[in-house]
């Protein structure tokens, strides 16, 4: 189905939030998870969403890829695509998380699902070389996607122990609330840009 199809269509947007730790929300409630937290936003705004958790704490692009399927079920009408952070933090080769993450795109798309890809950068650990060759994927996905790109899905969190859980790097319920604080405004446009009537809604 087209999203021009979509947009004339009726009933809340359905989105799968699909992820790995930072979706599925590692050591948190389900309840203060990121798209628990999304939708809330969301919803208090006045758009009619759903926002299903596909997040799997550990979960690779290769493992995102190979689940696919089954974690984005028919009639879902928009997917945000955050993976990656798992393939970096192993230090793999980036053109593996490239190859993995283009297929989902490549996928979605020929399933006629919006996609919105959120960024991901690369820790200091590995240099400069394999940051500008990881971070790169992203924006690349973006405009094979014909989609929007959220450059870093960690903004503001990132390096900040008061809004992370005591290994530094997985947001906590507060780092969680700053993450949709940044994320849903620049959501609730694509939403209106997607499906323009049929964005807000019956709460």
């Amino acid at each position: 189905m087209s999203a021009c199809a979509l947009a004339a269509g009726s009933g809340p947007i359905k989105i799968v939030a699909f992820g790995d730790s930072l979706t599925a929300g590692y050591q948190l409630p389900a309840t203060a998870a990121f798209p628990a937290v999304l939708e809330r936003h969301l919803r208090k705004d006045g758009f009619a969403v759903e926002i299903a958790n596909a997040g799997v704490s550990g979960d690779t692009s290769a493992g995102g890829m190979a689940r696919l399927d089954w974690s984005v079920p028919d009639g879902t009408d928009l997917v945000i695509v955050e993976l990656g952070a798992n393939d970096m933090l192993r230090g793999a080769p980036p053109v593996d998380a490239r190859k993995a993450l283009t297929e989902i795109v490549d996928r979605l798309q020929a399933r006629r699902i919006p996609v919105v890809i959120a960024g991901m950068k690369s820790i200091a650990n590995w240099g400069d070389a394999y940051a500008h060759e990881f971070e790169a994927i992203y924006p690349d996905l973006a405009k094979r996607a014909g989609g929007p790109l959220y450059p870093f899905f960690l903004e503001g969190v990132a390096g900040e122990r008061t809004l992370t859980l005591p290994d530094g790097m997985h947001p906590n319920v507060a780092g969680v609330e700053r993450i949709v604080a940044g994320f849903a405004p620049f959501l609730e446009q694509v939403l209106i840009d997607t499906f323009g009537p049929r964005a807000k809604g019956a709460k």
